[in-house]
């Protein structure tokens, strides 16, 4: 049935194609591609500039403050007095 669809449907394709012009475009295509081309490079340069963000500084472990509104449960006793 997908084969009689498709068949059907690249027929009706055939026979419209020969009868519509083509859609006006903005530019030539060498044009929107060198246009989309630059935006992505654009793009690349903007994510590349936030890819060293995570290697700022040394990491360092957080301190426990025990009059945080919902502390966490996992600060491995670091708040609490050693005895």
């Amino acid at each position: 049935m997908l084969a009689t669809v498709m068949t059907a449907a690249l027929s009706v394709s055939a026979e419209a194609a020969g009868h519509e012009a083509p859609a006006p475009t903005i530019a030539p295509p060498f044009v929107v591609g060198g246009v989309l081309f630059a935006i992505f490079v654009v793009l690349m340069f903007v994510t590349l500039s936030y890819s060293n963000l995570g290697r700022r500084h040394e990491a360092s472990d957080e301190h426990a403050d025990p009059h945080r509104q919902h502390p966490n449960k996992h600060d491995r006793h670091q708040g609490a007095s050693s005895h």
